[in-house]
């Protein structure tokens, strides 16, 4: 039995094929087009997939749709209606394109697929829920998911056993943590839907001192982690903003302007917000916990894609063992569609466990070796191949060793937004100038961004304060106490920014100004590749840790193809590129005659 799963026309469009309640491919559409955050159909995405499988569009049994566009249009039309006058200019700009495409998907997917199959819908959080148990190792569990908003819900939880989930309780719209953290991230002058991890990584630099007025004014938290959004202070319902004039007056001013300099205000307010947001998160898993009676949790939705609200919700011990889906958001919703339908609808047991079931998320294109030297040729551009893993692990771990930057592009490309080590940008950890560097030099990107450390799995609890697997770069955790470095009176008295360039432990380049890091756990099953790297550079260093980030520049999706791996290195300021078993150094290549403007093209993101 074969199912394509599909999300679309919101944002992060994906398509998914599952055969027998087995993953084979899944995609993001913005690696194929190069428009970040795609919304449009995922045709390139669904073609990959069909290929991928070695099938025709029309050897499928069904396709999967990840939520329903009659309920999703039902809430716009009653939200307009509720607050009309205001929010004329939204209606008119919506309904249009709902009544020209969105009400008449099922025309359209076949359409696009070009096959005349069964299409089913589910619901958008049944779509999340699914996302995250089904590929779980737990044969129960209580699930939650937490979002902007899917139809009318925002949030959800139940109970997942064997081949059914149930949802037992939903927080509807206007009423989302989801909404609100992206409220914030407007308000600090990011970009909704694509901002919200500046906001979390830029917190750290700020103190929690609106907390309390966000608690006062904004939202009605209760205990059970219900709570209501005082629409006052925002505009998201009928308005062109995220917020309103009154939240103006409330923080002491409008928000910020987009590249303008960011304020300890900026920085208190990032803060505020995600402290309140790991409060609201809690105190779900407190009462799903209890309802449920349930030792195991799993999590889908954007909100789950928050590292540092896992590590905490992991650390309170509330549950023994959390499971996150790795493509968390709407993207994950194609994956998520096609499992509801395979075990809800067609009534289908949950294969046999072995190992991995997502396959450490490895699930888009590959290329071969000489497929990359066809390119390569096309560019007239020298390189090494080596003949064996070992030869250029070895040889890649001497030039990280020297300080040198790599583009890392191996194997399957990943299934949702982070970069784990097959489509990765990386660099050593023990550099003190490597965060600089790399955001200034090669990301173009802000200063006070942080990086995540790679690590080789059996020796995580060495470095950093966690006790289980981080695989999908889901987690936050302290670096080790006795890897930290003693900070002078000095600089424990710097404020916001100024602590950026204090190194606070042997591994500098991955440890944010509040001793944590958001980790990935490097296994031998899933990626032995990128395992054997780390090896090397341990054997070499003595450290099995490396900087990971994805490969790409800051408003570029991470590169999909060795074309496009080849352009970003030749753009940046990267020393090393490794396709596969070829390596690639900077000084040997050709001058570069691409376009000298392409960073103003993507200077917003």
């Amino acid at each position: 039995m074969r199912i394509l799963g599909i999300s679309a026309f919101y944002h992060d469009s994906a398509a998914c094929l599952i055969e027998d309640g087995q993953v084979i491919a899944a995609a993001q559409e913005e690696r194929f087009t190069r428009k970040r955050h795609d919304a449009a159909f995922p045709k390139q995405a669904v073609e990959f997939c069909l290929k991928q499988g070695g099938i025709h569009a029309e050897q499928l049994d069904s396709i999967a749709f990840y939520d329903k566009p009659l309920l999703k249009f039902d809430r716009i039309l009653e939200t307009h209606l509720a607050f009309a006058p205001r929010g004329l200019r939204t209606y008119m700009m919506a309904v249009p394109l709902w009544i020209a495409e969105k009400l008449w998907m099922p025309t359209v997917i076949s359409r696009e697929v070009a096959a005349n199959k069964p299409i089913l819908f589910a619901e958008h959080h049944e779509s999340h829920a699914a996302s995250a148990f089904f590929p779980s190792p737990f044969e129960s569990a209580a699930v939650l998911t937490v979002d902007g908003v899917g139809e009318w819900a925002t949030s959800s939880y139940g109970v997942g056993r064997g081949n059914k989930i149930e949802i037992l309780q939903e927080t509807r719209f206007p009423h989302s943590l989801g909404l609100l953290y992206s409220a914030f991230t407007y308000f600090t002058g990011f970009k909704v839907n694509s901002g919200e991890y500046k906001v979390m990584g830029l917190a750290p630099y700020g103190e929690p001192r609106y907390a309390q007025t966000i608690l006062d004014h904004l939202i009605d938290l209760k205990e059970d982690g219900s709570f209501a959004v005082n629409l006052d202070y925002f505009d998201y319902c009928a308005g062109l903003r995220m917020t309103s004039d009154k939240m103006n007056t409330l923080f002491g001013g409008p928000p910020r302007k987009v590249e303008s300099a960011l304020t300890q205000r900026e920085m208190d307010l990032a803060r505020s917000v995600q402290e309140v947001t790991e409060e609201i998160i809690l105190r779900m898993a407190r009462y799903v916990r209890i309802t449920t009676g349930e030792r195991h949790l799993c999590l889908a939705g954007g909100v789950a894609l928050n590292c540092v609200a896992n590590g905490k919700l992991l650390r309170s011990g509330i549950f023994d063992d959390i499971y996150i889906q790795p493509a968390a958001g709407d993207a994950g919703g194609a994956l998520g569609a096609a499992l509801a339908v395979y075990h809800h609808h067609h009534d289908q047991p949950r294969p046999a466990r072995k190992g991995d079931w997502q396959r450490g998320s490895y699930l888009g294109p590959e290329y071969s070796d000489a497929a990359v030297a066809d390119m390569l040729q096309t560019k007239s551009a020298p390189s090494v191949l080596h003949k064996d893993d070992d030869s250029l692990c070895a040889e890649v771990s001497r030039l990280l060793a020297e300080d040198k930057v790599a583009g890392w592009f191996q194997g399957r490309m990943e299934f949702g937004p982070r970069a784990l080590g097959a489509r990765s940008i990386i660099g050593d950890a023990r550099s003190p100038e490597m965060q600089k560097k790399m955001n200034l030099k090669i990301k173009y990107r802000e200063s006070f961004r942080p990086f995540a450390p790679a690590v080789l799995a059996e020796k995580v609890g060495e470095w950093f304060d966690i006790d289980r697997p981080s695989p999908s770069m889901l987690m936050v955790a302290d670096v080790k106490k006795e890897k930290q470095r003693t900070m002078t009176e000095d600089e424990q008295k710097l404020w916001g920014i100024d602590k950026l360039n204090v190194p606070r432990s042997e591994i500098p380049a991955v440890t944010h100004v509040d001793y944590s890091a958001r980790l990935q756990t490097v296994h031998r099953e899933t990626n032995p590749i990128f395992h054997k790297l780390l090896t090397h550079f341990d054997q070499r260093t003595g450290c099995p840790v490396l900087v990971n980030t994805s490969f790409n520049v800051r408003g570029e999706p991470i590169v999909e193809s060795p074309e496009q791996a080849y352009i970003c290195f030749m753009r940046t300021e990267m020393d090393v590129l490794v396709l596969g078993h070829h390596v690639l150094l900077k000084e040997d290549q050709p001058a570069w005659q691409g376009d000298e403007n392409w960073k103003t093209e993507f200077a917003l993101d």
